[in-house]
């Protein structure tokens, strides 16, 4: 039997993956505390699970998956804070997804490219000496400033929106901390929806304000959920990712000369990376009946952690899954999700990925580890990633 001590223990973040090899050979599900919390950590078990959003909520136990009446609505605007799209259900979700679909479309992504590569130039101009911590110089000011443009939020105000993010997040951060952080964030992000709903502009909060469904505009308190949707998930999912290709080309010069000799690979890198090591490694879903998966039974109301991270290391699905392979071609890895509730913004992350990666190859001949290790996070069992990578790059 997992335990909690197990699971929230900072060695557990900082390494997950030994603990998923020891619970899976058990069983696809692992119940933890021999209570009605389970983690899904086989592939079948997750990717059913994520699938199946009529018996496995997003929305929580007590969730029925439909729209708010106006009470909930305004109680949210006054203190609650709701992610949307992760925290809802159809038919809410499909309705609400769809609209967001129109205003975060592949077309306004791609407009995004060539400014994202300037971004992505201007950063790694600013390198200086021959050891640099990736993880401050670029991972973490890349997708802040590109979220920041695509909202319509300076990008002066990006250290607001990393401490935000990391807030949220976070174990290590005090629940008085972390109140008084998401009531800064939603005090800012609540002044810039008011500033669109008196004057348009033409940027995602604005969009999504003018937004309608079924002739009515969005609650404030939707496009705010959206929009600290964007901030978490595009922040930290991208940080994460970029960190964790750094890492992997670090420690394997084969594949960087690989890269750097033909680039039709660096679709097939990033995927791997993704699979191997996933920027997000658990999400949440409740039981909304007694059910049963990989012949484990689930008692209506329980909470289930589905581990991405497990999932995409199951040998069953990905033989030697430890080992980082080009050649297993564009997999059907859990990184960004699936089902329903796949993740948005997986476009515009593989688009920075991939604008980095290409961007990194033309100027170094070599990348390696620093002079220190680099340091894992250690305060959140939902992300994995790194809170500092010291490297050494050799200019090409």
């Amino acid at each position: 039997m997992v335990t909690s001590e197990r699971l929230s223990a900072p060695e557990f973040f900082r390494d997950p993956y030994p603990a998923y090899a020891e619970l899976r050979e058990q069983a696809q599900m692992a119940q933890i505390d021999g209570e009605n919390r389970f983690l899904a950590i086989g592939f079948d078990a997750a990717y059913g699970i994520l699938r199946d959003h009529s018996r496995f909520s997003s929305a929580g136990a007590e969730g029925d998956g439909d729209w708010d009446d106006g009470t909930a609505a305004e109680e949210r605007e006054d203190g609650g804070l709701q992610i949307v799209l992760i925290t809802d259900d159809p038919p809410r979700h499909t309705r609400f997804r769809g609209l967001v679909n129109r205003v975060f479309t592949p077309r306004r992504i791609a407009e995004l490219e060539p400014w994202i590569s300037g971004v992505v130039g201007t950063l790694l101009d600013g390198f200086e000496g021959d050891e640099i911590d990736t993880v401050e110089a670029f991972n973490i000011p890349l997708p802040v400033q590109v979220i920041a443009t695509m909202l319509g939020i300076p990008p002066a105000d990006g250290d607001k929106f990393k401490r935000w993010s990391n807030s949220l997040i976070s174990t290590a951060v005090p629940p008085e901390e972390r109140m008084a952080d998401t009531m800064e964030m939603v005090e800012y992000l609540n002044g810039a929806i008011a500033e669109r709903r008196a004057a348009a502009t033409d940027d995602l909060i604005g969009a999504l304000t003018a937004a309608e469904i079924d002739g009515e505009h969005l609650a404030n308190w939707e496009v705010l959920g959206f929009a600290v949707l964007l901030l978490v998930a595009g922040n930290e999912t991208t940080t994460n990712l970029l960190g964790n290709m750094q890492n992997v080309l670090a420690g394997r010069p084969d594949l960087w000369e690989r890269l750097r000799a033909d680039r039709e690979l660096v679709e097939l890198f990033i995927e791997e990376t993704l699979r191997i090591d996933s920027p997000v490694q658990m999400l949440f879903r409740w039981a909304m009946e007694d059910t049963e998966v990989e012949g484990v039974a689930i008692p209506k109301g329980s909470w289930i952690g589905v581990c991405y991270g497990a999932a995409n290391r199951d040998p069953k699905v990905f033989p030697e899954p430890d080992e980082f392979k080009l050649d297993r071609g564009l997999s059907r890895h859990v990184a960004f999700g699936m089902g329903t509730h796949y993740c948005l913004g997986s476009p515009l992350a593989r688009m920075e990925a991939s604008l980095m990666l290409n961007q990194m190859l033309d100027r170094y001949s070599a990348i390696e580890f620093g002079s220190e290790p680099g340091v894992r996070q250690t305060t959140s069992n939902i992300v994995r990633g790194f809170a500092s990578l010291p490297l050494r790059l050799t200019p090409a």
